[in-house]
């Protein structure tokens, strides 16, 4: 009995090892799981996690669908590209930015640590306000739209599909990408992986074919490429304000920086190659579609990509819109993946409620954020043309772009005995910030709408929930929210993190 007990405890014993993080042979506890390295796939030493979530991100829909809204701005094929090349710049240098941050305050949650830590609690509470309630779940929805346009544009030739087809299929998406995301951080990395894959083989369909174009001597619209051009402050911050959109998804790995192996290595690396990866694809596919389409008729396109592709690619031009699909979803995943992990910070710091901090049990993932943030994109999907209400609230996003790099500026005097593994020069930013400042400023005074200031009310309108739910703690809240918390936890199988001794 004695050596089959030792048996049986031995099974025991090699059963909880198995159960152990498969990044260390730690034991496992109820912290997120470091599963996102510098590279994307699998085999050998490279894994291009980091490269491919900043990549799988930021190349979504808009280059695709929408680069006619910087050409709109200036008019001319030269001044345009020489925009698209600029965004890169300005994406790359903000990235820099966050890479100090992002190594010297190594918590997930993007800008919110960093804006805690040079500002305090109230500029980050608004951060998480404003994000997770309005920019980044519309954002998601977005993504989601596109893709259900794309993706049943096939089954309804010669016609637009049904507004309750498309509202279906995205809200599907959305369930789908957030369910993905919550079973397994390897799981949604997997998928990431795949769709960027995917998305990286039209990019290079789309370039390859301009670049063969260019050689056979299709270069017409290439001549005097800056006559005609509408040079402003105006037009050129309209331009820089679209373009910057279409790279929105830089600062991606600063919401996963606790689930990223080695940040002080992989995050810097991952900017700098991938950044600069996604400028000179842009500015090639725009080439590329300058090869086959004027000025005037890449603004008359409905969907640049989808022209390129008949005019080049028939008869196998249905390729674009599959891989458009793959691209949407590829960005939609990456962003559900970084912001939920946003909700989870906040409910950790006591700024949203506190089950949104919880991590699963089986999965070591912040389910309960991830499922929140799905829903109210969800609740976004439902007027379906979100699109006007996304353009009057972007502008905020840079708002606390800027306020986050003017926090690196600030806490280089206030937090001098931080350890900075990587510190840029402080010209850079200076230059972030300033240009923050006059794409904050363009769209207002270009186009002065009482949109944008409904949307600084709603900003500041989180001040008083700030004030009666988080500094005053009325505990009529609490008594509401504790036995929902209880039932959630026993539902979704989540508990507190634990706290990590050093």
């Amino acid at each position: 009995m004695g050596e089959q007990s030792l048996k049986k405890r031995r099974g025991e014993d090699k059963g909880r090892e198995d159960r152990q993080s498969i990044q260390s042979h730690e034991p496992q506890t109820m912290n997120l799981q470091k599963q996102a390295n510098l590279f994307l796939f699998p085999f050998g030493p490279w894994r291009m996690g980091g490269i491919c979530m900043i990549v799988g991100t930021i190349i979504g829909s808009g280059i695709f669908v929408s680069p006619k809204s910087v050409l709109a701005n200036v008019e001319a094929v030269g001044p345009c590209l020489v925009v698209w090349a600029a965004c890169g710049v300005l994406a790359t240098l903000g990235a820099l930015c966050f890479a100090e941050l992002g190594t010297m305050i190594t918590k997930s949650g993007g800008e919110y640590p960093y804006l805690m830590e040079a500002f305090g609690p109230i500029p980050a509470f608004l951060f998480s306000w404003t994000s997770l309630l309005v920019t980044k779940p519309s954002s998601f929805a977005i993504i989601c739209l596109s893709f259900a346009e794309y993706a049943s544009a096939p089954f309804y030739p010669g016609c637009d599909p049904p507004p309750a087809v498309i509202k279906c299929l995205a809200a599907a998406a959305i369930v789908v990408i957030t369910i993905v995301n919550s079973l397994s951080v390897k799981l949604g990395s997997y998928l990431q992986n795949f769709l960027t894959a995917a998305k990286m083989i039209i990019v290079t369909i789309i370039i390859v074919s301009g670049i063969v174009l260019l050689a056979q001597g299709k270069t017409d619209n290439f001549k005097d490429s800056f006559k005609d051009s509408k040079i402003s402050v105006s037009s050129i911050s309209l331009a820089f304000y679209n373009g910057l959109w279409a790279y929105d998804g830089w600062n991606q790995l600063n919401y996963i920086t606790e689930e990223l192996k080695n940040p002080y290595r992989n995050l810097p690396l991952s900017i700098i190659i991938g950044i600069p990866l996604v400028t000179v694809c842009y500015v090639l596919i725009n080439i590329s579609y300058f090869t086959v389409m004027t000025s005037t008729e890449l603004l008359q396109s409905q969907a640049v990509a989808v022209t390129f592709g008949d005019r080049v690619l028939y008869p196998a031009s249905w390729i674009v819109p599959l891989f458009v699909v793959f691209s949407t979803l590829g960005s939609a995943n990456g962003t559900c993946f970084t912001a939920g992990r946003l909700v989870y910070v906040a409910g950790r710091e006591g700024h949203m409620l506190k089950v949104l901090s919880y991590i699963s049990v089986k999965h070591l993932t912040p389910a309960p954020a991830i499922i929140f943030y799905g829903a109210i994109a969800i609740i976004y999907i439902i007027p379906g043309d979100i699109d006007t209400l996304i353009n009057y609230f972007s502008f905020a996003v840079w708002i606390f772009y800027g306020l986050t790099v003017l926090a690196l500026i600030v806490m280089r005097f206030t937090r001098k005995n931080l350890r900075r593994p990587i510190k840029i020069p402080i010209i850079i930013p200076v230059i972030v910030t300033l240009v923050s400042i006059v794409l904050v400023l363009a769209p207002i005074i270009s186009a002065p709408e009482l949109a944008y200031l409904y949307c600084i009310l709603f900003i500041l309108s989180g001040l008083i929930v700030y004030a009666l739910f988080v500094h005053l703690k009325f505990d009529w809240p609490q008594k509401i929210s504790n036995p929902i918390t209880m039932h959630l936890q026993m539902l979704l199988e989540v508990v507190p993190e634990e706290e990590v001794t050093e």
